[in-house]
């Protein structure tokens, strides 16, 4: 209600008074201003009180780590922070998603996001904020995600006469395989968004360095389970039985054949089976077997290709060795399909180079290889132009960090004002920029998202 009175008295003031404000947004927009906007925000991000306040809520979101859809805490602590900012918001979205909106609740609408879920993994690394939540553990980052996006937060609220239009925080659940973001925007809440920006942070890069590249950046994603049911029996009289280890087995080899035989070389595909469980004594043929995987590419129509080949070559081999095969593509914790590719908007690329060349030099942004990871932010590109980046968080100095989805995994905090101010950064010059080729004209004009 707050929120709605308040854009209508901003409404009002620029029916009252255009000239006043394209004339304010006209030298904000200036090649200078645009400039000057990364600095300034890194300098804001980096102030003692605003990383100790960023430090804090990651510290207080990685002692208690919550699986996709699970994030209720998670999810009340955001909403503690958003309330102190003064930042609308609604929620529940998804269960326990939440967006928030900065700035003037008028187009254009740009996103920033941050997952809010963990792992199911028991945190090795002893220290005093380790996870209370046993077998949980924020192993991925997302509790510095989080940490970041309300960081940006806090600088668009210190900043609110730079923007042009409305920031869109969008904190999602259940990105570690939930698909978590295809339901906020079935919700329907991200239905006005011009483009959204995500990152994740990389063990491996220097701090102070980003990586990307426009294009593909990341797999699509799918997994399959296989049931291959023969007859059990005695192993010292196999021709009673009809073996479904030899079947499985088969299955396994052909499996690979899809992408050594099948796919074009320069069309990288993989196909791992990651699982394979059957029988439970050396002297007994079991009845059935289970196998169970992943397999992934590039493009949406080399994964619908594979999908279609996994189930003929797991039912067909399987007939052969006189055995039956059910395929399942989906399972009650992993429920969406496929995951899209991501790949990352052309023209936010070069937006991007800009805006992260201008805050950290154009040393510091580096190119990336493609990489056969999956990230649900793809959703969001498939419904309008998305960027994502990574930011390298190793210190050359201290030791080396350890890889994402491991127990012994930690997390820099020294990047947080980093990424909270690429965050602000990349959404406030790309509504300045846009802010002109789409100011809604005649009645047509929609008030908030």
């Amino acid at each position: 209600m707050i929120f709605s009175k308040l854009v209508s008295f901003v409404l009002i003031l620029q029916l009252l008074n255009p000239i006043v404000v394209l004339s304010s947004s006209s030298s904000l927009s200036s090649s200078n201003g645009l400039t000057e906007i990364p600095k300034k925000f890194l300098d804001f991000a980096k102030r003692k009180e605003v990383v100790d306040w960023m430090v804090g809520i990651r510290r207080k979101i990685h002692e208690n780590p919550e699986l996709g859809y699970e994030e209720f805490e998670t999810s009340k602590l955001i909403r503690l922070e958003l309330d102190k900012l003064g930042i609308p918001y609604k929620y529940p979205v998804s269960v326990t998603g939440i967006v928030g909106f900065v700035g003037t609740g008028e187009p254009p609408f740009v996103a920033i996001r941050a997952d809010m879920d963990a792992l199911p993994i028991q945190e090795t690394v002893d220290w005093e904020h380790k996870s209370k939540n046993p077998g949980k553990m924020h192993a991925c980052g997302h509790d510095a995600h989080v940490s970041m996006v309300l960081g940006a937060a806090k600088i668009l609220k210190q900043h609110l006469q730079e923007l042009k239009g409305t920031v869109v925080l969008v904190f999602q659940p259940a990105e570690e395989g939930g698909g978590g973001a295809k339901k906020m925007l079935d919700a329907g809440v991200l239905d006005n968004v011009d483009a959204i920006f995500g990152l994740h942070v990389l063990h491996s890069a220097p701090i102070g360095t980003v990586a990307s590249k426009p294009g593909p950046l990341l797999a699509g994603s799918g997994l399959f389970d296989a049931v291959i049911s023969g007859k059990g029996g005695h192993a010292a009289i196999p021709q009673h039985s009809i073996d479904p280890i030899l079947a499985a087995s088969n299955v396994v080899v052909s499996l690979q054949h899809l992408v050594s035989r099948e796919a074009d070389p320069l069309d990288s595909q993989v196909v791992t089976v990651a699982k394979f469980q059957g029988g439970g004594a050396f002297n007994v043929i079991p009845d059935s077997v289970t196998i169970g995987g992943t397999f992934r590419a590039f493009s949406k129509a080399s994964l619908i290709q594979l999908k279609k080949r996994i189930e003929e070559v797991i039912k067909g081999q399987a007939a052969v060795q006189r055995c039956s095969a059910t395929v399942d593509f989906s399972n009650s914790k992993k429920p969406m399909l496929l995951f899209p590719p991501t790949v990352n908007d052309k023209d936010l690329h070069e937006h991007f180079l800009k805006v992260a060349g201008d805050m950290l030099g154009n040393d510091k942004v580096k190119d990336m290889k493609p990489v056969m990871g999956s990230e649900d932010f793809a959703f969001y590109q498939e419904a309008f132009p998305g960027y994502f980046f990574f930011i390298g968080m190793q210190d050359e100095n201290r030791p080396k960090l350890s890889s994402v989805h491991t127990p012994n995994f930690t997390i820099n905090e020294d990047i947080l004002p980093y990424g909270a101010a690429l965050h602000a950064s990349l959404a406030t010059t790309y509504l300045l920029e846009a802010e002109s080729k789409l100011r809604p004209t005649g009645g047509n004009l929609h008030d908030e998202l």
